[in-house]
């Protein structure tokens, strides 16, 4: 009970801290240097700068909207994370905007790097803990629940279609290639970050005592052990290999438990492009 809850605490403390952290790199950054990105805070920004409506207030109106339509056409398939990040960055958006009126970097093209990197960091921190701040997310699923179109795609056109229409309001190229650099530096952080936190390995173990290597992954690791049946050429021997996919902080664990009971295992380690599956990573294609 008490690791479920340290759990529970840490995963909200993470998805507030990216949330804040993207709020603060569109309102530090990005906003008082009337740059723009994609989704529906670049929407809110051209709502911002159109009339003057600040843009957390416009978030939090679009995104309720999007709920109540996605709800009737989808059912109930928001968690409370998703609620929860809506309001927060809505939130966070609206207080930093009120004291933040002029840019933290004077140059429009720092601002973009700094403003996109930092927003994108933001976003990967919250989406790695379960967490999200709807817009887009909401818009891909009900799109996808009549045309088979990844999400991925679905992104860049809403995007490129937010950043194109700052022509509208000011007639300047220069700021939607701005936007674009936004956009390209936030999309890399994002993947950036969630590889990083994702990163799982494959663990390939080699000893006379595998059983009992395996036994204790299983049981202290919880996570999948395979036993292959191999051949050592060397030896001419019959082994047992023992293979673990495991996320990136299970494998200090495992390496410490093979070298308790067997300091003369042979192990190999090597990092995998992506583990879909039971505990894993859900295929979205």
């Amino acid at each position: 009970m008490g690791n479920k809850l340290l759990d529970f605490i840490k995963s909200y403390f993470l998805i507030t801290l990216g949330l804040f952290i993207f709020a603060f790199g569109w309102t530090a950054f990005l906003l008082p240097s009337e740059i723009f990105g994609g989704g529906i805070v670049g929407l809110g920004a051209l709502i911002f700068f159109a009339i003057g409506f600040p843009v957390g207030y416009t978030t939090l109106i679009a995104n309720t909207i999007l709920i109540i339509i996605a709800l009737r056409i989808l059912g109930a398939r928001f968690g409370i994370n998703t609620i929860y990040g809506i309001i927060l960055s809505s939130i966070f958006f609206i207080v930093l905007q009120k004291y933040i009126t002029a840019p933290f970097v004077a140059d429009q093209f720092m601002a973009a790097l700094i403003g996109g990197g930092l927003s994108g960091i933001g976003v990967g921190i919250a989406f790695a803990n379960g967490g999200n701040s709807g817009g887009t997310d909401i818009i891909a699923l009900i799109i996808n629940k009549y045309r088979n179109i990844s999400p991925g795609r679905i992104y860049v056109y809403f995007d490129v279609v937010v950043i194109s229409l700052s022509w509208f309001l000011f007639h300047s190229i220069e700021k939607i290639v701005y936007g674009y650099v936004v956009m390209a530096v936030s999309s890399y952080a994002v993947d950036l970050w969630l590889d990083g936190s994702r990163q799982s390995y494959q663990i390939m173990i080699y000893s006379d005592l595998s059983h009992i290597i395996a036994e204790r992954i299983s049981k202290e690791v919880k996570r999948g052990v395979t036993c292959l049946k191999g051949y050592g050429w060397f030896s001419k021997k019959d082994i047992e290999v023992v293979m673990v996919i495991a996320r990136k902080d299970d494998k200090p664990k495992i390496l410490q438990i093979v070298k308790e009971i067997d300091k003369n295992a042979f192990i190999s380690v090597a990092k995998v492009m992506g583990v879909f599956g039971r505990n894993f990573e859900e295929i979205k294609i």
